[in-house]
């Protein structure tokens, strides 16, 4: 019985490696052995060497030896090895959430999924039958609503320590250096991540504290994950934190706003409402509008954003 699992572990461990060996570039022993280790594969890299070594003579798969390390990919009329079960529209379907949902994801089951959306890449790129599919990735995208801005830098380590930290619910031993410059050396508890535009924020308590903060991303100095587990808090949730406005940089503080705006800047209020209650008067020149909101920077932001197309504005706070 031992010996038929250990050739099943074998098989299984073959077929993982040639799932990840790539076609038109190359990959390394050591690269192979962090993807299968995210994958739940935990091999020394002298194993992992001798399962290639057995691959390339039993497969179509070579190695390029001409210097260290070395790097292992298909022949380059080699039919490959394709992934059960995912036909042209899964493809798509992968192709556009590893375009969109890459920061959001745990970085070991980035890792772990790299296979997958490898071979979608390849199903749009090679195969005659996708050739929609790929025109849809060519048809749709996400627009920014604002001026649009190139993401600022997040190391790479740093993120992955944070989702492992969030991921497992770990403490989170951090640096981090705040808008003003200041640098704060403080033990977090990770409770959630967000993507706002091209910014990500790590939601987190601070030990000793009961209130919950936002942290950019590119802002930390150093992360590490620590070892301790922490109960998450039943009465945090991230929808609830994001419907206060807590992301607007706001204290959940909800107000009647009302004002005034010119019918040429203000026409889209109609189409896409400020609020459930919103409500609209309208005049010959003008709309006047109330809403109820959360009160937050963002929002004033907005407000200033119009300039001299919004009026007599008027913000009352809402009792609780």
């Amino acid at each position: 019985m031992p010996k038929n699992r250990d050739s099943m572990e074998t098989v299984h461990l073959t077929i993982e490696l040639l799932h990840r060996i790539p076609r038109d570039s190359k990959i390394t022993a050591a690269e192979l052995q962090k993807q299968l280790a995210a994958a739940g594969y935990e091999r020394d890299l002298r194993s992992i060497q001798r399962h290639l070594k057995q691959i390339t003579e039993h497969f179509d798969v070579e190695c390029d030896d001409r210097g260290k390390p070395f790097g292992y990919r298909w022949k380059e009329r080699a039919k490959g090895l394709s992934l059960p079960g995912i036909n042209q529209h899964e493809s798509l379907l992968l192709a556009l959430a590893e375009q969109h949902l890459r920061n959001l994801l745990p970085p070991r089951l980035v890792a772990s999924m790299d296979a997958y959306f490898r071979q979608a890449r390849s199903n749009l790129q090679h195969t005659s039958k996708a050739v929609l599919e790929k025109q849809w990735l060519e048809k749709v995208r996400v627009v920014a609503v604002s001026q649009p801005l190139l993401p600022p830098a997040v190391d790479s380590v740093i993120f992955s320590e944070i989702s492992h930290a969030l991921y497992n619910n770990f403490w989170l031993k951090i640096v981090y250096h705040n808008a003003s410059g200041k640098e704060i050396e403080a033990r977090v508890m990770p409770l959630g991540l967000a993507q706002q535009g091209v910014h990500l924020y790590l939601v987190c308590r601070f030990e000793g504290f009961n209130n919950e903060r936002s942290l950019a991303l590119h802002r930390f100095v150093t992360a590490a994950a620590g070892t301790m587990a922490f109960k998450r808090p039943k009465e945090f949730d991230l929808s609830e934190y994001d419907n206060a406005g807590r992301f607007g940089f706001g204290e959940g503080r909800r107000v009647k706003l009302g004002f005034c705006v010119s019918k040429a800047a203000g026409y889209h209020l109609l189409e896409a409402r400020l609020s459930e209650d919103q409500v609209i008067e309208e005049f010959e020149d003008h709309y006047r509008i109330q809403a109820t909101v959360v009160d937050s920077a963002v929002l004033e932001r907005w407000l200033l954003g119009f300039g001299e197309d919004v009026w007599d504005v008027l913000m009352s706070t809402l009792a609780k």
